[in-house]
């Protein structure tokens, strides 16, 4: 990604739901989109108001000084949960990397786009994000009102709450419903609405072999015990789970062998309901060969789940209780 910003001649378009200044030892993306700006390149950012919540005020005004246009998504339902960069409307990044230093020793998956179509798609979205913060580049918003073709529209999965756009929440059904064979998936926290729930469990019954790594010990330790509680639950179904000895923020899902989804989702009701998104799927053999790939080493370093020893005492399971019903009721 830093590369491809360095080179880029014309326009960098970044939608970050984390994105901060303490990387400047190992990728400093702040200074370089200053010196992009400064040198001509149209720059955009586009952030979250509360994941990008601790980037210093000073640096904004700085990027802002330099050039760059920098816009903050605030809504009190929904987060712009999506990571995309968009280099010289040819070339986009998707996936579930944020921008911040403690992500540095992090599993994780970004794939990159190339391709007018393909590109166009990611930054169609992009325009509509953009849009909704008060972005007025007339270039820019040019691109949200250009339609589609279907085939296009069914590469690139979007969720946009408020827009009836939930097609990458649709392939999450259609793909659960219609597995023949397997599931494999990786989450980094896995609190499961209850469609999900439910498909996992119909899946099962139809034998279809489920798989999901995700971490043992998540960067916010308060859903560690949620994780195991549901965890305990699907388990019981013959649903296999993977701890990861390092924190895993990759969101992958591999269906049959045969196809693939790459993205910003998590296995949660937040990202499957109310968080902006963004997925690409895929049935080109080499890329679902290659996340295969990645899954299965992932799977050896990591160690089957001990349901049987996932134990909440009393106040644990009050407190799990009673996250899990107010999640339920978002």
């Amino acid at each position: 990604m830093i590369k491809a910003i360095k080179q880029a001649k014309k326009s960098v378009y970044i939608e970050m739901y984390i994105f901060l200044d303490d990387m400047a030892d190992k990728h400093d993306f702040v200074s370089l989109l200053k010196t992009q700006a400064l040198a001509g390149v149209e720059v955009v950012l586009v952030l979250d108001s509360f994941g990008s919540l601790e980037i210093k005020k000073q640096t904004i005004a700085d990027l802002r000084q330099a050039g760059v246009e920098v816009l903050f998504f605030s809504h009190f339902w929904h987060r712009t949960h999506r990571k995309i960069i968009l280099v010289d409307k040819r070339l986009a990044f998707v996936g579930g990397v944020n921008i911040e230093k403690k992500i540095i020793n992090w599993h994780d998956i970004q794939i990159q786009l190339e391709g007018k179509k393909t590109v166009n798609a990611v930054l169609r979205s992009f325009a509509y994000t953009y849009q909704m913060c008060g972005g007025k580049n007339v270039h820019i918003l040019a691109y949200y009102k250009k339609g589609l073709i279907k085939k296009i529209r069914s590469l690139v999965l979007e969720s946009l709450p408020g827009h009836n756009m939930y097609s990458l929440l649709e392939y999450y059904k259609n793909k659960i419903i219609t597995a023949k064979t397997s599931l494999k998936m990786v989450t980094p926290y896995f609190i499961p609405p209850r469609w999900l729930l439910a498909l996992l469990d119909d899946a099962r019954r139809r034998n279809v072999e489920i798989e999901i790594i995700i971490p043992y010990d998540t960067d916010i330790k308060t859903l560690n015990k949620i994780n195991y509680s549901y965890i305990f639950q699907t388990a019981a179904w013959g649903v296999k789970f993977y701890a990861s000895p390092v924190m895993n923020h990759a969101k992958i899902l591999i269906v049959d062998g045969q196809e693939a989804l790459i993205g910003s989702q998590n296995m949660d009701i937040m990202s499957l309901g109310r968080n902006f998104e963004v997925g690409v799927f895929s049935r080109q053999k080499d890329m679902v060969k290659d996340l295969d790939e990645i899954f299965e080493k992932w799977k050896r370093r990591s160690t089957p789940f001990q349901v049987a020893r996932i134990r909440l005492n009393w106040w644990d399971k009050i407190k799990v209780g009673t996250m899990r019903l107010f999640l339920s009721a978002i």
